[in-house]
């Protein structure tokens, strides 16, 4: 049997872009986990809030947390280049496409069937 660590998936939002998700696995879930803990339990104590202030702060958290995932899950971006560059993860948080990088944590958070418990953990 021959496994693949890394999965490729053409982008449905920019033709020609196709980039590279890790695929879960037993350590990468504990990886996960670990990282997104502590960030979970801030963004739901904020997002319990009923202040605008606790809705930012819930929104900024959020937007963390999909970053999180973003930069654990990306293996690879091909078909893409930013500002005459070929597309890293930097490049592609900093400057890239939003659409795009919104469907790449939802390939990520689909790679890594997480159930809403888990998140919260």
């Amino acid at each position: 049997m021959q496994y693949e660590s890394t999965t490729t998936i053409a982008s449905e939002v920019i033709e020609g872009v196709r980039f590279t998700v890790a695929r879960m696995t037993f350590g990468r879930r504990m990886e996960l986990m670990r990282l997104v803990r502590q960030l979970a339990a801030k963004f739901e104590f904020a997002r319990a809030g009923g202040s605008v202030e606790d809705a930012i702060q819930a929104s900024l958290l959020g937007a963390e947390i999909d970053e999180l995932y973003l930069r654990w899950g990306f293996k690879g971006i091909e078909g893409l280049e930013i500002d005459e560059r070929a597309a890293n993860i930097e490049s592609l948080i900093a400057s890239g496409p939003e659409s795009l990088c919104r469907e790449m944590i939802a390939a990520i958070k689909r790679e890594c069937s997480l159930t809403d418990e888990e998140r919260k953990n």
